[in-house]
């Protein structure tokens, strides 16, 4: 169907009433998601959640048929679970690590893959060690190929920073890392519902994203995708009796696909809110919504560049929907806080979220706006007027 603004904005009541630019947090959901979840916490309340979710089987397997579609692979291949760290951690955590094995990481990376990778190091004796960079921030592929060799287990690739518009090469990291027998988890958490992701091409091993941030669903929900060539080497840290069968007092068989990173209990109706959300997605078109975001993006970024005093820190030609800036003589906070007084939704990222890459430019913290397909041109304006207003101290 065509982009339809005026459409999707009235499916998103979020949008009155406030200037929202904090897609990249936890985004708007659309009607379709809010009727998705509150149907079934209602038939829940009618029926119990085991009845209800018996009568949502069909509407339940479509989520993963629908996340399927949208990352190109088979339904087979998709675990849901509660978040994207959670995803992420489910897979990590499955890989055998012996001493003297090494995971490679990126500057980019999230503080809780840097932290469970740090956990690896520290159980199982294996090395952590950061691809460099190039002058975009970009993981160095001469760098990843000179560092690769027999040793490399497993390659962590950030694709979307949380902390600037940074577009790591997935494929290109992939190939690489592929000659040499390492896996590549791919975090897809700022990566899904605002860029194209087809793990079909990619060739990753795992992707985990989530469903609260540009796919526009429910907090508390997440998915794990899994290379069915990858699966099967693999056992989950901790089985679930959902995907797991005792088959005697001393014996039990693991699901063969995916579903073995699943536990038994979820959130039924959150799962169907995802559903809705990548289906709405997929109804506004893909490359359409990213087109729109970045262009949104881009904007933002153009104006920020006129405005005296900002700094704007995403670097390089193609950048995601993420726009980071600092303004001179203002700590983060207050300007975060300054504009949400007057109804700006945004946030900022902090060194912590991001120690490689903000280190290495120097920062403690920037302010972060992150605009979708829904927001306007009149919104961008009024924001970049409210930001030069801050920046000048007329607001306060």
């Amino acid at each position: 169907m065509p982009f339809d603004l005026d459409r999707i904005r009235a499916d998103t009541p979020g949008v009155m009433g406030t200037l929202f630019f904090d897609s990249a947090g936890s985004s708007l959901p659309p009607l379709p998601v809010l009727d998705a979840v509150i149907s079934h916490l209602r038939l829940e309340a009618q029926v119990g959640g085991y009845r209800a979710a018996e009568m949502a089987g069909d509407r339940f397997a479509g989520v993963k048929q629908s996340i399927a579609e949208l990352i190109g692979c088979a339904p087979n291949d998709i675990a849901l679970l509660d978040s994207a760290g959670r995803a992420w951690n489910e897979f990590f955590s499955a890989v055998p690590f012996q001493p003297g094995e090494r995971i490679l990481t990126c500057r980019a990376d999230y503080p809780s893959n840097a932290v469970n990778a740090l956990k690896a190091h520290k159980t199982h004796g294996v090395s952590v060690e950061v691809i460099p960079s190039d002058e975009f921030g970009r993981v160095d592929l001469d760098a990843l190929a000179a560092m690769l060799d027999d040793r490399v287990r497993l390659v962590s690739l950030v694709e979307v920073p949380t902390n600037s518009g940074l577009i790591n090469p997935v494929r290109d990291v992939v190939e690489l890392a592929h000659q040499h027998g390492a896996l590549v988890l791919h975090d897809a958490c700022q990566s899904v519902g605002q860029l194209p992701v087809n793990v079909a091409e990619s060739g990753v091993d795992a992707l985990s994203s989530t469903g609260r941030k540009w796919l526009r669903g429910p907090r508390g929900t997440g998915f794990l995708y899994v290379n069915p060539k990858t699966t099967a080497g693999l056992e989950p840290r901790v089985l679930g009796t959902s995907t797991t069968a005792w088959t005697s007092p001393d014996g039990y068989e693991v699901a063969n696909d995916a579903s073995r990173f699943e536990q038994w209990e979820g959130n039924i109706a959150g799962f169907l809110g995802l559903g809705a959300a990548v289906d709405y997605l997929l109804g506004v078109g893909v490359e359409e919504a990213s087109a729109t975001l970045r262009a949104n993006a881009r904007r933002l970024r153009a104006g920020l560049a006129q405005i005296p005093g900002a700094q704007v820190w995403d670097l390089g030609d193609e950048l995601s929907g993420i726009v980071t800036f600092t303004l001179a003589d203002k700590a983060v906070d207050s300007v975060v806080a300054e504009l949400a007084g007057h109804s700006v939704s945004c946030h900022f990222s902090r060194r912590t979220s991001a120690q490689h890459d903000m280190a290495a430019k120097g920062l403690s913290a920037v302010v972060r706006l992150s605009p979708h397909y829904f927001n306007t041109d009149s919104e961008i304006d009024d924001v970049l007027e409210l930001v030069a207003d801050v920046a000048s101290g007329l607001k306060s």
